[in-house]
């Protein structure tokens, strides 16, 4: 299957793209997508269990089971005050 990933803020800076498409095979989880996409684009990130995700605009854990032409977004961690 074929999913799309949304990257913002630094994780698009560090990859130096706003998006990726990713074949992954049938049934993975979030989590199969980041070990995919972290192998490929290490400077995303050095700690997967730190990524928070969406899946098609919610947020989803690293075991929601992805399908066909989903959109994953990688969201950076917010700071301020």
């Amino acid at each position: 299957m074929k999913i799309n990933i949304k990257l913002f803020a630094s994780y698009r800076e560090n990859a130096g793209v706003n998006t990726l498409a990713l074949n992954l095979p049938s049934h993975a989880t979030v989590s199969t997508a980041l070990d995919t996409l972290l192998q490929k684009h290490t400077a995303i990130s050095s700690d997967k269990e730190k990524l928070v995700t969406a899946v098609n605009g919610e947020y989803q854990d690293h075991e929601f089971e992805l399908h066909d032409g989903d959109e994953l977004a990688l969201i950076p961690p917010v700071s301020g005050g």
